[in-house]
């Protein structure tokens, strides 16, 4: 397949394309928990610990751009931020489960056991 551009970034394979807007570390996390309710930031963050918040944010405001997420501001006293997947969104979640999968197979290959 011959190379593409697209918002002047280059490409050369489908494969590519998609893990740009679905790879990552927090991008897949964050689809996977998006998928069966809508989740505010904090609690995104105290369940992807690792990520700082700078980079929860980036990942987000990323899945949103693509189209993957939206994002609802609740004009309330605080602020209250709702994140949820959209149709897209949900058409790769099929996609992270065979990664899972994959990655329990692999694990279990180097002997590691899933918790």
């Amino acid at each position: 397949m011959p190379d593409f551009l697209k918002n002047s970034k280059r490409y050369y394979t489908p494969v590519e394309y998609v893990f740009d807007h679905i790879g990552g570390l927090y991008k897949m996390p964050i689809l996977w928990r998006l998928k069966d309710k809508s989740w505010r930031f904090s609690e995104l963050k105290k369940s992807i610990d690792r990520a700082s918040d700078r980079m929860l944010s980036k990942a987000l405001k990323e899945l949103i751009s693509s189209g993957f997420a939206t994002k609802e501001v609740i004009p309330e006293v605080p602020v209250k931020t709702i994140y949820s997947i959209t149709e897209k969104g949900q058409r790769a979640i099929p996609i992270i489960i065979t990664l899972r999968d994959y990655g329990f197979e692999l694990m279990k290959e180097d002997g590691i056991k899933d918790t």
